[in-house]
């Protein structure tokens, strides 16, 4: 892969099919809590997320990774906070910036919608990710400890966060115990 920043856009319905071999090509317990799907696999997008929830990265015109930006829930009181609720980037891509460049999208898109924050969930194991994140101004905002049981291990859910306000900051009486 060259240094070339990666072109990123909004996700189109012909993209199903490369992201969809994307997520079985990058399935990893490292940060997946539930097994592959067995084939036949299901369609990437569904009725709840579709195209225009997903940021692609290409280089070369080709799908080298996504992320999946959603409102956490439909109710109007959270209507603010938008949620990353997927990341993956090709084996072969890592190391040039598309997680970076995907990641900082997210933020871009999240206010141009008009949302005041944006969150997210990590495995507590997923170093890398975590780095990324924290790379970008998302700060742990909560820790549901041993909340999966992977390869045998209870692994921590990280909630990350950062305002869309300016810089990143902590939300007042997050993680607070």
């Amino acid at each position: 892969m060259s240094q070339q920043p990666p072109l990123v856009r909004f996700a189109v319905l012909d993209d199903d099919e490369a992201l969809s071999r994307l997520d079985r090509d990058t399935w990893s317990s490292l940060h997946a809590v539930v097994e592959p799907p067995a084939p036949p696999h299901p369609p990437f997008f569904s009725g709840r997320l579709g195209p225009r929830d997903h940021l692609v990265a290409e280089l070369h015109g080709r799908v080298v990774g996504y992320i999946r930006l959603a409102r956490p829930t439909p109710l109007p009181s959270n209507a603010h906070v938008r949620q990353v609720q997927g990341l993956a980037v090709a084996t072969a891509a890592r190391g040039h910036g598309v997680g970076r460049t995907l990641v900082r999208a997210a933020v871009e898109e999240s206010r141009r919608q008009g949302a005041r924050r944006i969150t997210l969930r990590v495995l507590g194991h997923n170093t890398p990710a975590r780095t990324l994140y924290e790379a970008e101004g998302f700060v742990v905002e909560g820790v549901l400890p041993g909340e999966f049981l992977i390869d045998g291990e209870y692994v921590d859910d990280v909630c990350m966060g950062r305002s869309l306000l300016g810089g990143a900051r902590r939300s007042a009486g997050a993680g607070d115990s």
